[in-house]
């Protein structure tokens, strides 16, 4: 593709009641100017909402032709999720902009033929579809900017650098947090057992990046075979929980002298995650030890126990790709990778300038009413913050991936 265009949709559910909310929350920021780094621009689109203890970033750079968007599911507590959404953009900035200063040094150029023909018009949507929460909105326009190198196979070591720069920008925020947690754990014990679940996409050129520390997921719609109605559903991010086989068996290696290293489906008894930001008294008996009776962990052998190594995946969007669906776990206890690509390819199709991720959460509502013999309106009615045994917080963001689109549209509905 020459060029590739993406439209934003976001939708934040949570157990608080459904109200609008027109209020944007949008702001600029200004660079001197582009050769400074590619992740800055003359004008940049970011904003930012809070559901329950989900948190959730999309920032956009028109002008250089990038997108990145952050879903933190925090959990035992809101400080950690907090945290990432305060620090972990900026580290990403910061780092990303380090790699194109010594790309710089090194002569590394954009040839004309990928950059974008000039700017485009794009359209930001504001809505919210629950209340108590901010909004969320971002945008993207013209992705047609792809990164060549003079030597062959370069390419390649490029956006292993962007990998390695997400992965340390995640390091830096970890150890940040915890060196906070130990500074003000005297206070507030309770901070050592906060922690969060990462999912990061970040979209430049053709290609899409993603970095996951728990059990959110990034789903790619793609066409399957010659028939465009057809879409697979491809996950582009692990699960890391004592549910994925994979996970078990690596946690028994890791501590192969520890017997209860996995204790009533949870490790250490405490969390079903295997790896997950923050979490500090399952990482450093310090912090452990900050904790009374029976909230401490007992025979804490060979911490750490929870891994903040993220993984990573880059994939390079092609004409089949039709759309990216970016999640926290709660919509998954009510629907699986191909539901939820069936459920937004027909609501593209038959209402293709609404928001499909406000339509999958209100899907979601019903099934979850369903399911608890209840009708939807009388989920509605428990009040806010007492309908987790029906539901989980939710974060839904969809980035409509394709050609054919001359604007860029984000909206959130929460």
């Amino acid at each position: 593709m020459q060029s590739n265009t993406s439209n934003l949709s976001g939708c934040i559910s949570s157990q608080s009641d459904c109200s609008d909310w027109d209020a944007s929350m949008l702001k600029s920021m200004s660079a001197p100017s582009n050769s400074e780094g590619f992740l800055n621009a003359m004008e940049v689109e970011i904003a930012g909402g809070a559901a329950g203890e989900d948190r959730v970033q999309a920032v956009c750079s028109e002008e250089n032709g990038w997108l990145f968007c952050a879903i933190y599911d925090g959990f035992n507590g809101r400080d950690a999720a907090d945290f990432l959404a305060g620090t972990l953009y900026e580290n990403i900035r910061l780092y990303l902009n380090t790699l194109n200063s010594k790309m710089m040094t090194s002569n590394i150029m954009m040839p004309d033929d990928f950059c974008p023909d000039g700017p485009l018009p794009y359209l930001i949507e504001d809505h919210s579809f629950h209340e108590n929460m901010s909004l969320e909105a971002s945008s993207i326009n013209d992705m047609g900017v792809a990164m060549v190198q003079k030597e062959e196979g370069s390419s390649d070591v490029f956006k292993n650098c962007v990998i390695s720069c997400l992965e340390q920008a995640l390091a830096q925020a970890e150890s940040d947090f915890l060196y906070m947690v130990e500074q003000e754990m005297d206070d507030r014990p309770d901070l050592v057992s906060i922690g969060s679940c990462v999912l990061v996409v970040l979209i430049h050129g053709q290609d899409l990046y993603s970095l996951n520390l728990g059990d959110s997921r990034a789903i790619l719609a793609k066409t399957k075979g010659i028939n465009a109605e057809n879409l697979e559903a491809i996950q582009l991010t692990d699960c890391h929980s004592v549910d994925n086989e994979a996970e078990r068996m690596r946690l028994l290696s890791d501590h192969p002298d520890d017997p209860k290293i996995i204790s009533h489906g949870k490790v250490k008894g405490k969390l079903k995650l295997t790896r997950a930001f923050g979490v500090g008294y399952l990482k450093k008996k310090k912090l452990n030890d900050a904790l009374m009776g029976i909230l401490q962990v007992p025979n804490l052998l060979s911490p750490p126990y929870i891994s903040t190594q993220p993984s990573l995946n880059i994939h390079r969007i092609s004409k089949d790709d039709q759309f990216v669906l970016v999640a926290s776990d709660g919509l998954f206890d009510f629907f699986s990778n191909e539901e939820v690509v069936k459920i937004v390819r027909s609501f593209i199709i038959t209402s293709p300038s609404s928001n499909p991720a406000k339509f999958l959460v209100e899907q979601l509502m019903s099934r979850a009413a369903k399911r608890a013999g209840l009708s939807l309106e009388e989920l509605m009615d428990i009040p806010a913050g007492m309908r987790r045994e029906y539901h989980d917080d939710v974060t839904v963001i969809v980035i409509l991936l394709g050609t054919g689109h001359q604007t860029s549209t984000a909206s959130t509905h929460q």
